[in-house]
């Protein structure tokens, strides 16, 4: 049987449930559309953005399809949503400041200040934040950037930077602004379990995908993740305290840090000059993540409603306007203090609700099939899960508080996919008697039952091409009904990979610029996580590095474990003096063992292939590793 590569029209059933969510919600309200379109000035006049070597990292004119109906294919609430958030441009949101979105996942924001700008949050990569920076100087003239700001750790806060400013920039005193612990946060995230979150993040975000009515719509955060180079500049200046307040190029800024909200490091500004608030992604027209599809740290949403409070308490009576890295802003400071109570009773909801039925006796997945929400909270478009959801969400805090067991001991010690799916598809008959069964659930739209049962069959039997087919339908149905942006990508990416192969990992967050910020301490911690335990468990050497500009660091590979410390103690195989820069060079695999040994100014005392035999221990991650199939 050849297996179809293209995707399908919509299951009646799924046709029907989409239809159902147009007559369950006010579609004809209107306000978050004119409020998304206020103040536009203009767009770019080149629809794509490429990089040196014309390869186009973003698209401006690739959603024009959400302009027409919502289709049976798509969650008319997920393609309301898309289609606010494909509006792409310069707008004002109040005298002074300005917003470039639609550009990339995340927005830019613009401060005009007495000589030039401060730049908060450019982009995730730097062809996209130079096109952004462009346009708002077409509209509003030569400006220079007198300053960035990264209000918080991930990426697409602050990659694009070197599209706005230089090191010599930096040189000459324009700052860079951050918040404690901002960097450490950025570069451990991206390069420790940063191939992973990256080839997840390709299904979360489906930039590979072909966009259209049966395929990429949008992510709900924005629409998708640009394919540019990934930069960073370190922070020159730290915001350290709520309530620290800095002036720059004339403009005043007081801040609220919020660790441990949607990010490790995060923090809200308030501009007095303006009655303006800029909430980060803390506040956003969607339920966020309290864990990320792409995998990270579970965040705490018990914490994250504490710092709206504050936010309010702080801010809200002195705002006109509130907006974010992400979406549309909120204006009129009724509409501002009751935008940020919602989004802070919804994190608060989540958290107690789960709390309590968790203390019942309920595990994650019980939870979130019983957890609802206020009404109140549910007729307010921007508490939907586009992004985040009540599923995962609710799992997410259960895993927070009590780990991945559910306190059953039949699930204490399963067998893992494959051994399981053969044991599965053995005890139901075999695959064609599955496959028989599944069909017929199919008819019945049970498609969630259809994903679960043949992806035994994949995984018992990969090439089995009708297995594929069946469950490629299957994630592709579920796909076509969910309100919720990254599951819609998810389903959709497998449904692809199934049909087509895989796709791999469109960006890469571990960028040179990211891995010349880490630390020494974080260089050995990120070789360490790449040794071949099994294949290291006989190793015993030693390599002492003595830098010339710091204390000794001695590292040894025994027991399938490479550890450092600044202890001599132990009797080196090798030992090297050299330069701070020599060492890192080495670290990052750019300057190899041989070449080393040979520099004229690095000291060499012992046995320098003992180096070379230790970082051949060393294993390479796969940045394309299989997800759908074994």
């Amino acid at each position: 049987m050849s297996q179809s590569t293209e995707a399908k029209p919509a299951q009646p059933s799924v046709a029907e449930a989409n239809e159902a969510v147009r007559r369950r919600f006010p579609f004809d309200d209107t306000r978050d559309l004119e409020d998304a379109r206020r103040g536009f000035l203009g767009t770019a006049a080149e629809s794509v953005v490429k990089d040196a070597e014309g390869r186009v990292v973003w698209d401006l004119g690739s959603y024009g399809f959400l302009d027409r109906e919502c289709p049976a294919t798509a969650n008319p609430s997920l393609w309301r949503q898309s289609r606010l958030c494909s509006d792409h441009g310069l707008f004002e949101v109040t005298e002074g400041i300005y917003q470039v979105r639609g550009f990339d996942l995340s927005n830019m924001t613009v401060v005009e200040g007495e000589r030039g700008v401060l730049v908060i949050d450019p982009l995730l990569c730097a062809e996209t934040a130079a096109a952004a920076l462009a346009l708002y100087r077409a509209h509003r003239g030569e400006r220079p950037v007198s300053a960035v700001l990264y209000t918080h750790s991930h990426v697409d806060h602050f990659g694009g930077v070197r599209g706005v400013i230089t090191d010599e920039d930096v040189a000459a005193g324009v700052p860079v602004f951050a918040p404690h612990g901002f960097l450490r946060h950025a570069v451990s995230e991206n390069v420790y379990a940063g191939t992973a979150m990256s080839r997840r993040a390709a299904y979360m975000y489906g930039a590979a995908l072909p966009k259209g009515e049966r395929g990429q719509i949008g992510a709900g955060l924005g629409q998708t993740t640009s394919t540019g180079a990934v930069t960073l500049i370190p922070p020159t200046r730290h915001i350290n305290r709520t309530g620290q307040t800095e002036t720059v190029d004339g403009i005043r800024m007081v801040f609220q840090l919020t660790p441990g909200t949607e990010a490790p490091a995060e923090l809200n500004i308030h501009f007095p000059d303006h009655a303006a608030l800029c909430m980060a992604e803390n506040a956003t027209h969607n339920q966020h993540n309290l864990l990320t599809l792409r995998g990270a740290q579970v965040r705490n949403p018990r914490v994250w409603a504490r710092y709206l409070t504050e936010a309010v308490d702080l801010f809200a009576s002195a705002s006109d306007v509130a907006f974010a890295s992400h979406h549309w802003p909120v204006w009129g400071r009724e509409r501002v203090g009751e935008f940020l109570s919602e989004q802070r009773d919804l994190y608060a909801y989540l958290h107690d609700q789960t709390l309590r039925m968790l203390n019942q006796g309920l595990t994650g997945p019980e939870i979130a099939e019983r957890m609802e929400m206020p009404p109140a909270l549910e007729r307010a478009w921007h508490t939907h899960g586009y992004y985040g959801s009540v599923s995962h969400n609710t799992k997410a805090i259960y895993q927070r508080y009590l780990g991945w067991f559910d306190g059953n001991p039949a699930r204490l010690w399963e067998h893992p996919p494959v051994e399981a799916a053969r044991r599965y598809v053995g005890f139901m008959g075999g695959a064609e008697e599955v496959l028989r069964r599944a069909r017929r659930s199919y008819a019945d739209g049970d498609f969630r039952w259809v994903a679960q049962v043949v992806g035994h069959v994949v995984f018992a039997d990969p090439e089995n091409a009708e297995a594929r087919e069946l469950q490629a339908d299957a994630l592709e149905q579920l796909g076509y009904g969910s309100e919720n942006g990254t599951w819609r990508n998810f389903y959709l990416m497998g449904a692809y990979e199934l049909r087509n192969g895989p796709i791999g990992t469109p960006t890469v967050t571990a960028s040179p610029d990211v891995l010349a910020a880490l630390t020494l301490e974080q260089l050995f911690d990120a070789l360490a996580i790449r040794v071949d335990g099994p294949a290291s468990w006989d190793a015993d050497i030693t390599v002492r590095w003595n830098v010339k500009d710091g204390d000794p660091v001695t590292m040894r590979l025994r027991n399938g474990v490479l550890t450092h410390g600044t202890g001599t103690g132990s009797t080196p195989d090798v030992e090297f003096t050299l330069a701070r820069t020599d060492l890192r060079a080495v670290l990052l695999g750019t300057l190899p063992p041989a070449a080393l040994a040979a520099r004229d100014d690095v000291k060499v005392t012992g046995d320098a292939g003992r180096l070379t035999e230790l970082l051949g221990h060393l294993a390479a991650p796969d940045p394309d590793f299989a997800v759908v199939t074994p």
